[in-house]
């Protein structure tokens, strides 16, 4: 079977030795990993997790920071490991919407040189929320010229509190989806429970070009979410572990107890996300 991590996160070494100093820079960074047995991996790392865990292809990016000057760090290392790695990784660059012109810089510079998409971007730890659109609106655009996606980070509006969950939810996202119909939108963490109201036939029309990726939903949902989610939007559901906060042999095996249909699990696992890499 033919296996796609669509969420990954790698950084450059000095970041990972150095954690302790760049945590004074970022205070969304600093809440992820002040704790120092919080995992941090390079590329190699992603590369040896990928052959133990049988994953053909990884989409993979950087962190999330507000500033511009650290996205670019992350930005080089992923593309330049990227560069080496072609056959097993899937670039994608993130940006802070709020450097503006900067970002749409970056952002470019980045795309010319191969990236495949833009994101995770964080709205919380980046200051910013889906809704403003005038923010948004540039990043959007340039996506769009390129034909590649964005993925955005979102969270579910109940359930309980952990580092990293964010207010912007299935509402901010369905409002996102619906200003930028044509753009093709991934939303992170199953979009905050959003796949669920595809049921209402207007909406599944305006989340046309949304895709939902399953990272970290060991900490979030039991396995069945996926039978569940699959029962309707089969051809929208991107597996993503959210590496290295799971490895992919633990998020394989939850996804086994979901006893999906064989069809329906190569559809999860590697198809839908081959339609929109291969």
């Amino acid at each position: 079977m033919y296996i796609i991590d669509c969420h990954t996160h790698i950084f450059p070494p000095d970041i990972i030795a150095e954690r302790d100093r760049y945590r004074e820079y970022d205070s969304w960074f600093d809440q992820l990993y002040a704790n120092p047995r919080a995992p941090m991996a390079n590329g190699d790392d992603l590369l040896k997790a990928m052959d133990q865990g049988g994953i053909d292809r990884a989409v993979t990016f950087g962190f999330s920071f507000a500033d511009l000057a650290l996205c670019h760090a992350c930005n080089e290392y992923v593309l330049d490991t990227a560069s080496r790695h072609g056959e097993y990784l899937i670039p994608f660059i993130q940006v802070p919407p709020r450097a503006g012109r900067e970002a749409i810089r970056e952002a470019r510079h980045c795309l010319e040189r191969g990236a495949r998409g833009i994101g995770e971007l964080m709205p919380d730890g980046q200051g910013f929320a889906l809704t403003d659109f005038d923010l948004l609106t540039p990043l959007m655009r340039l996506a769009k010229e390129f034909e590649v996606p964005v993925l955005f980070h979102t969270a579910e509006p109940v359930g309980h509190i952990y580092a990293g969950k964010g207010e912007q939810g299935s509402q901010e996202a369905f409002a996102l989806a619906s200003r930028y119909p044509d753009n093709v939108i991934i939303l992170a963490h199953w979009g905050g429970g959003l796949p669920f109201y595809e049921l209402m036939p207007e909406v599944r029309e305006a989340l046309r070009n949304v895709y939902y990726d399953t990272a970290a939903s060991l900490y979030l949902y039991e396995a069945g979410i996926f039978r569940y989610a699959a029962q309707w939007v089969p051809d929208k559901i991107l597996f993503g572990t959210d590496y290295p906060l799971i490895g992919p042999r633990r998020f394989l095996r939850h996804i086994e107890r979901a006893d999906l249909e064989p069809a329906t699990q190569r559809k999860v696992l590697g198809e839908n996300a081959a339609d929109l890499f291969c």
